[in-house]
């Protein structure tokens, strides 16, 4: 069984007005008072409104789920008691005039001074699932099988419609501000890892980028643990649909090393097909259509869910994962993602029910 581990960012918002707040160190230095939280399970992040986290590495979906909550309570908890609030929205929802400032690292600093305009809007959030592998070569092969599913991750955990006060008319907004930074979108297919380490090294070496940090893939092979690293999702509302997309990516990647049979035949997805099928997934989530890599064309979101569940169905039963992932998923495109959620609250609940359901939904309470 493949081992994972999850990363989530989160926003830290003022509880009146829903602004971002500058006080990550200051939760940090709470969160750290809490006997519930290990100190290397809380980073800084870009900006001093956002925060993130990283789970254990875990073999159950169960226990990255007790994790999430645990955290995100513990966090939640720290935030209050730092006069804000913790927020799992893919992009801040409401933003003030005066950027956010950055965290005060050599790193951070340098982004800024490379790109001043692109580091004041990363008011974004993501979630990464990392998968183990065993070797890069097995990386390569996951990452070439994963690449044609982006655009259904991408849809399926949409979470981030609203921006500077205004709805985007896109489900991920944060899959658009994201994409603006030089090395970032769906990667192309690799030949084998000596291809993916010229590619990266290229792009480092040529002056492109400042290092392999900047890679910014949807899916990569991790520098700094044995993983793979799939980045193409909004962070998520509830800690069960966080729970539900690790436990997707996890069967599509045990699929893709033979649990449960061989890989079925498909036809390649060129970069620039798959780069449309992201926008595309970003514009409508999974509220419309999304693209079937199977048949290379738009289908009625259910019929590709459906077809990504037959592919991963041996790898959910192998790992005993189908119940934590299928019900979930159903009540996702039943009830709509976080997108279609907060763009209803918005709608009937105005700025302070908006902000309440997300304060709400992030913690579990």
């Amino acid at each position: 069984m493949l081992t994972l581990g999850v990363e989530e960012e989160y926003l830290l918002l003022d509880p009146a007005t829903g602004l971002p707040v500058a006080r990550a160190g200051q939760v940090r230095e709470t969160a750290g008072l809490q006997p519930a939280l290990r100190s290397d399970e809380v980073q800084r992040e870009l900006l001093q409104a956002q925060i993130e986290i990283a789970t254990p590495v875990c073999r159950e979906l169960e226990e990255v789920g007790g994790h999430l909550l645990r955290i995100r309570h513990s966090l939640g908890e720290a935030a209050a008691d730092s006069g804000c609030r913790l927020a799992a929205t893919g992009a801040a929802p409401f933003s003030d005039r005066f950027p956010v400032p950055v965290t005060p690292s050599p790193r951070y600093r340098r982004m800024r001074s490379d790109a001043p305009q692109l580091t004041d809007e990363q008011l974004i959030t993501g979630m990464h699932v990392h998968i183990g592998i065993p070797d890069r070569g097995t990386g390569v092969t996951v990452l070439n099988r994963l690449r044609p599913w982006l655009p259904v991750l991408v849809g399926v955990a949409a979470n981030s419609p609203l921006w500077q006060g205004v709805d985007t008319g896109f489900a991920s907004w944060r899959t658009l501000v994201f994409g603006r930074w030089p090395v970032s979108g769906p990667p192309p297919p690799f030949e084998d890892p000596a291809d993916y380490e010229r590619r990266v090294r290229e792009l480092v070496t040529g002056g492109l980028i400042r290092d392999v940090g900047q890679v910014y893939w949807h899916i990569r092979l991790s520098e700094s643990y044995p993983t793979v690293e799939v980045r193409a999702m909004d962070v998520q509302l509830r800690p069960d649909e966080a729970v539900m997309l690790a436990g997707l990516v996890r069967a599509l990647a045990g699929r893709a090393v033979g649990t449960g049979g061989g890989w079925p035949p498909m036809a390649p997805v060129s970069p620039e097909i798959l780069a449309a099928a992201v926008w595309y997934a970003a514009r409508h989530g999974c509220s419309d259509q999304l693209f079937d890599p199977r048949s290379g064309r738009l289908r009625p979101t259910g019929e590709v869910v459906s077809v990504l569940l037959d592919l991963v169905d041996p790898a959910l039963e192998g790992a005993e994962d189908r119940r934590h992932v299928v019900p979930v998923l159903e009540r996702t495109l039943r009830r709509g993602n976080g997108a279609a959620r907060q763009r209803r609250e918005l709608r009937g609940g105005g700025r302070t029910g908006l902000l309440r359901m997300v304060i709400e939904q992030t913690t579990g309470s």
